[in-house]
This record gives C-alpha cells, sequence and structure tokens, in this order.
C-alpha cells in the first residue's frame, strides 16, 4: 500500500468519526428524548386501562340490559294482564301502536282518519280562512277535550273503539288520497279480536267519501262476532266531545251561536244559546241528526235510521286557549239488531249555508237563527229566494243588498204613500184639532174630545189607524233583516267599500283600553256602517217628528216624552249595532236613505192646499147626512156603557159621586164659619 492510499483511508475514518460526533445529541437533547419516550409510555398505559374500563362498562350495560328486559318482560306481561282484564279479547288491538293517519280530500275538505279508534281526527275546510288567516278546522282530536268513539260490551266488558288499532289496507298511508266530482272513495278498517286466525270475525268500519259533497258516509258492521260480542246486546252508544274554537272576528257574537242543535220526531231543537252558561238535555225519543254547531260553520252526525236517544251538553270550558268557545259533548245510542248487523251514518261537515243545508231534505237549514215563525217564513220564502237570484248574477253583496232593498222598498211604496197622505191629511186639519182641543180643556171630558175627534176625523175622511199599517208591515221585514244578515254564510269575508266582511264590523278605529259604560256598551271599535245608519236614523227622526207635531193635537206633555224616545232609540242602535254585522247596519242605512227620497218625492206631488179643500167638501156633503159610521156608534155605545157601569158602582157604595160630595162638605164649612 502506497503513503497516498494511507493518508486517504486515514482522512475518510477521521471524517466519519467526526460525523458520528457532529450529529450525536447533546445531554440536554438525550433527556427531552427520554422524556417524550416516557409520555408515550404513559399514554399507552392510560389507553390501555381506558380500554379494560369501556369493556367492563360495555359488560355491565349489556348486564344491566339484559336485566331491565327480563324487568320489561314481566311489566309488559303484567300489564297485558291488567289490560286483558280492560279489553278482553280485543287486548292486542290495545297494546299496538300506529301513528300513522289516512288522509282524504275531496273538493270540500281534507280529512284524516286515524286507524287509532277508526275515527276521523280532523276536519279542514278547503279554500277558507278564519278572521285571522288561519285554515278553517271543523273537527280535531288534539287534546283531551275532544273525542270520538262507540262503545260495545264483550263478555260484559265495556269496550271503547277509540282505545283500540284497526288494521287497514298500508297502501292508505303512502299518499294522500285524493276524491273529485262524482266519485267516490271507501276505506275499510278492521278491528279483529286476538283469537280469530281464520280473519272472518271483525268489527269493520267502512268510511265512504264522496268527491263533490260534504257528506261522509260510515257503515259499522259486525261479522260473524257472536262469541265475543254480548248476543244480549241491542245497541252500542257513540260518545262524542269536541271544543270549538273560534273562527270569526266577534267572539261574542260567535259565543252566542255556538251550541247544539238536534232533530227529534217532532221538530228541531237546540241548547240554550247563552254566551257565560251551558245547558244540557237529556232526549227520551228518536233522534234524525246531532249538530255541533258554530256561527258560519257545522259537524254534524246523521242516523240512516235513528238514534234511539240521546243525552248532550254544551259547556263554558274552565281551561283551553285564547280561541276556546265551548265544550259540546253528545252521547247517543243506536240499535243494534239481527245476526251479523250494520249501523249506517253520515256525517255532514260544512257551512250554514242555508241552499246547502237544505238540499238533504231533513231539516238541516232549521239551525240557521233566521227568527219565529212569521219571521222565518219571510226569510224563508222572499229574503232567501230574491237574495239567492241576485247571487246567481255574480255581483258583488255590496251592490245586491243595494237591490234588494230597492226591491223591498218598491214592493211596500202603495203603503208606504198611503201612510203620507194619512199624515198629510191630519197635518192639513191641525187647526180644527186644536179647536176640539180647546173646547174640553178638562181631564173629566177627555172621552168628549176624544169622541169629537173621531167624529171629525170620519167627516173628513181621515182614518188615524191607517197610518199604523204601513209599520205594522214594515217591522216584520226589519226583523226578518235583522235575523238574515248576521247568519248569511254567503256574506263571509266579502268586501264592500271600507269593509272587508259584511257579516261582522267594519272598524275603522278600535283601541285595547277598557273605558268603563263605554267599552261594556259600545264595543272598543268604531264600525262606520254602524255610524252612518245611526245618523240617518236620527235625520230621518227629526224629519217624522216635525211631520208628527204639525199633524196632531194630543197632549203636548205625551208627545215630549215620545219626541224623546223616538231620539233615544238611534242611540241604543248605535251601541247593539256596533258589533253586527256590518251588512245589516248598511241595508239599515239605505233603507233610511230611500225613505229620505220617498218622502221627498211625496212632498213634491202632494198639494196639501188642494187636499185640505177636498176634505173640507167632504164634510159638507158628509154633515148634510145624519147617518153615523159603524165605528161611531160602537164608541157612543161604549161610552153609554162605561157610564152605567160608574153609576152602579156609586150606587153599590151606597154614597155620591166625589165630585158632589166635595161640593156639600165646602157647603157644610162655609156655614160653619
Amino acid at each position: 500500500m502506497d503513503k497516498n492510499a494511507i493518508i486517504g483511508l486515514v482522512l475518510m475514518f477521521a471524517l466519519i468519526v467526526g460525523y458520528s460526533v457532529y450529529i450525536s445529541p447533546s445531554k440536554e437533547e438525550l433527556a427531552e428524548k427520554q422524556r417524550v419516550a416516557d409520555s408515550i409510555a404513559r399514554v399507552e398505559q392510560e389507553r390501555i386501562i381506558a380500554d379494560s374500563l369501556i369493556e367492563a362498562a360495555s359488560k355491565a350495560t349489556i348486564v344491566e340490559n339484559n336485566l331491565a328486559k327480563e324487568n320489561q318482560e314481566l311489566d309488559s306481561t303484567a300489564k297485558v294482564a291488567l289490560l286483558r282484564e280492560q279489553y278482553g279479547y280485543f287486548v292486542n288491538a290495545a297494546i299496538t301502536e300506529n301513528n300513522q293517519k289516512v288522509i282524504v280530500e275531496n273538493d270540500k275538505y281534507i280529512i284524516a282518519i286515524n286507524p287509532k279508534g277508526a275515527q276521523i281526527e280532523s276536519v279542514t275546510m278547503k279554500g277558507v280562512r278564519t278572521y285571522d288567516s288561519l285554515p278553517v278546522v271543523l273537527f280535531q282530536k288534539d287534546n283531551n277535550d275532544n273525542h270520538f268513539g262507540f262503545t260495545f260490551f264483550s263478555n260484559y266488558i265495556a269496550i271503547n273503539t277509540y282505545d283500540l288499532n284497526f288494521s287497514t289496507n298500508e297502501q292508505y298511508f303512502a299518499d294522500t288520497i285524493k276524491v273529485k266530482g262524482n266519485d267516490s272513495m271507501q276505506l275499510a278498517f278492521r278491528l279483529y279480536p286476538d283469537e280469530v286466525t281464520d280473519e272472518k270475525s271483525y268489527i269493520e268500519f267502512l268510511y265512504t267519501v264522496r268527491g263533490d259533497d260534504y257528506l261522509t258516509g260510515l257503515d259499522i258492521s259486525f261479522n260473524n262476532t257472536d262469541q265475543y260480542i254480548n248476543k244480549t246486546q241491542t245497541n252500542i252508544e257513540l260518545h262524542w266531545q269536541e271544543q270549538l274554537l273560534q273562527q270569526e272576528k266577534s267572539r261574542k257574537n260567535e259565543l252566542m251561536s255556538t251550541t247544539i242543535y238536534y232533530s227529534d220526531i217532532d221538530d228541531v231543537e237546540n241548547l240554550k244559546e247563552v254566551p257565560d252558561k251551558g245547558d244540557s238535555v237529556a232526549v227520551t225519543t228518536s233522534l234524525k241528526w246531532v249538530s255541533l254547531k258554530q256561527l258560519f260553520f257545522t259537524s254534524t252526525i246523521i242516523a240512516n235510521d235513528k238514534f234511539t236517544n240521546g243525552s248532550m251538553v254544551a259547556e263554558i270550558p274552565q281551561h283551553g286557549n285564547d280561541r276556546t268557545l265551548k265544550n259540546l259533548r253528545t252521547h247517543l245510542v243506536l240499535p243494534l239488531e239481527g245476526d251479523n248487523p250494520t249501523i249506517g251514518m253520515n256525517f255532514y261537515f260544512g257551512p250554514n249555508k242555508y241552499r246547502t243545508l237544505k238540499s238533504y231534505n231533513i231539516e238541516l237549514e232549521n239551525q240557521i237563527q233566521l227568527g219565529g215563525s212569521l219571521i222565518s217564513w219571510i226569510n224563508k220564502w222572499i229574503i232567501i229566494p230574491i237574495f239567492n237570484l241576485l247571487e246567481g248574477k255574480g255581483l258583488n253583496y255590496g251592490i245586491i243588498i243595494l237591490i234588494l232593498t230597492i226591491i223591498i222598498k218598491t214592493i211596500l211604496f202603495p203603503v208606504t204613500y198611503k201612510n203620507f197622505i194619512s199624515s198629510s191629511k191630519m197635518r192639513v186639519v191641525k187647526p180644527e184639532i186644536d179647536a176640539i182641543s180647546q173646547k174640553y180643556p178638562k181631564p173629566e171630558d177627555a172621552m168628549k174630545k176624544q169622541q169629537a175627534i173621531m167624529m171629525f176625523y170620519r167627516k173628513m175622511g181621515i182614518k188615524p189607524m191607517a197610518g199604523c199599517l204601513p209599520l205594522l208591515l214594515q217591522m216584520p221585514i226589519l226583523i226578518a233583516m235583522f235575523r238574515f244578515f248576521p247568519s248569511a254564510y254567503e256574506l263571509r269575508q266579502q268586501p264592500f267599500l271600507w269593509a272587508d266582511d259584511l257579516s261582522t264590523y267594519d272598524a275603522v278605529v278600535s283601541w285595547n283600553t277598557h273605558i268603563p259604560i263605554i267599552s261594556s256598551f259600545y264595543g272598543n271599535h268604531i264600525s262606520l256602517f254602524t255610524l252612518l245608519m245611526t245618523i240617518a236614523t236620527l235625520g230621518y227622526t227629526i224629519m217624522n217628528n216635525k211631520m208628527m207635531s204639525s199633524s196632531t193635537g194630543g197632549n203636548e206633555q205625551q208627545m215630549k216624552m215620545m219626541k224623546w224616545m223616538m231620539y233615544l232609540m238611534p242611540i241604543m242602535f248605535l251601541g247593539i249595532f256596533n258589533n253586527y254585522s256590518s251588512g245589516l247596519s248598511y241595508y239599515y242605512l239605505l233603507v233610511n236613505l230611500i225613505t229620505f227620497i220617498q218622502m221627498g218625492i211625496f212632498r213634491l206631488a202632494v198639494n196639501e192646499d188642494k187636499l185640505r179643500n177636498k176634505m173640507l167638501a167632504r164634510q159638507q156633503t158628509v154633515s148634510s147626512s145624519n147617518t153615523s159610521s159603524k165605528w161611531e156608534q160602537r164608541l157612543k155605545k161604549m161610552q153609554e156603557r162605561q157610564k152605567m157601569m160608574i153609576e152602579e158602582r156609586q150606587k153599590n157604595q151606597g154614597g155620591l159621586p166625589r165630585t158632589k160630595q166635595r161640593s156639600n162638605t165646602s157647603l157644610t164649612k162655609k156655614k160653619k164659619r
């Protein structure tokens, strides 16, 4: 090996040793490395311990779950035993749970049927909103106050279908079932006893939903259930309870109309419509239908045959939300006869529209508040037909009311004209009436004065009672309108001018502060149509009072009292009508305005000077003949009979008339003096 090779090897070795020394860690680095290694060892140890704890906890959980499962099975067994005592052959239907609902939509409403109880759970009207734009829900099972179920006896145990889960076609739950027009859809829900193996024994609820109809049918059939249903059972019972909620703006008016109506053998009856109290009734006769009625909507159950009897309760609930009106409950008995019996009924869910309800021909329309016998007759045979005829023209309902008012005032025009002529006749002869009154100033001559005035009226051709005839004819129509407009579903949420709903008040100004007396009598708002009606009524009253004062010659004190009463009535109407239908106030406003126009036309058409001359000529003609009318003869006989009765009474009392006794007493006193 030469010298250069040896030197190269030495240098390479030196470089390797130097690099090893250079890259070797210092004492501090060795200590840090040892610390990191120790930390990693500790973490690994903690992980091993944690895994051990998790494994132990998992094993403990498994043990606990096994114990809980064993306890649950014990509790379930005990629960089943208890439920079997309560539901007998139908205990499995009470245990099974199904939260799905069958949704059916027709042209009128959306109905939800719950397999639990096979009951209608909710009914939501289509295209109809509450006063505050919420959906109108007629039936809603969302709390303990709403209940619908049938009760029958199985092995002498009372079973309520409300608690039992029915079997049904799974396809019903896939999507909303839609039924339109003349189509119909049947949905079957079956309740099987636990022991059934051949599925030929069951209770079936068969619903029939029609497309363009407010009626939904329900047939309840008992198929081969003799060994599960008491053979001695002759009826089943229906329990229906509903907490009705506010739908309209005026809570007070809706509360007054919320109650139960029912049709018995003789007539349609209802529980008292008292806003702050409840009412109840037990009906022992057969019933055709029962309605849970509100102002503009109703839920009715109608028997295909009859309900044997029933009981009904309407009450103000002690709890509920701000929209709660009343709790309505009904208990109905349906006959159960023959082998494999079937009970049929229909539900009406819809508006209280007279024409719609009447179309079913079972007097459902009689639950609409149209007044007593005469008033109801006017509404049913005059007002409603005219209203429906005008409605068919597609006019705004404000225009319909205007045309209806003109038609009615035109029909009453002849009697209104006769009333004006009668008032004009009495007005032109007022000087003669005043002269007769001055001729008999004493109170004891009142009968003579009246006889003289009536004699004068006959000669002048005046019939005082003729002025009362128009009022007697108009009053039933005015009252009929008072009942028609607030209950007319057609006006619901129909706008006109500033009023957005002619079925309720048209508040142009409102406030929340309670003002004593004013808030109680008048309310917390100002209805403009009512205010205008009151102003028009006061104007008509002033005009009428002027005509009366210039045409009568009666007692001045009585006339003042009558005038104040006539002024007081419009003020009372202001408080009463402020919360009523704006359509009603609008109608009365039109009546007053048209009456003003008629009076103006009559004044231009009638020449009172000519009328007076004609009457004076008649007086001379009648005076030349001494014939008296039958009325005067009756009046004369009445006066003579009254005079004889007074004399007979005085004779029986054994004394002189009081006037003579006073005069004799005064003479005695003068002699003593």
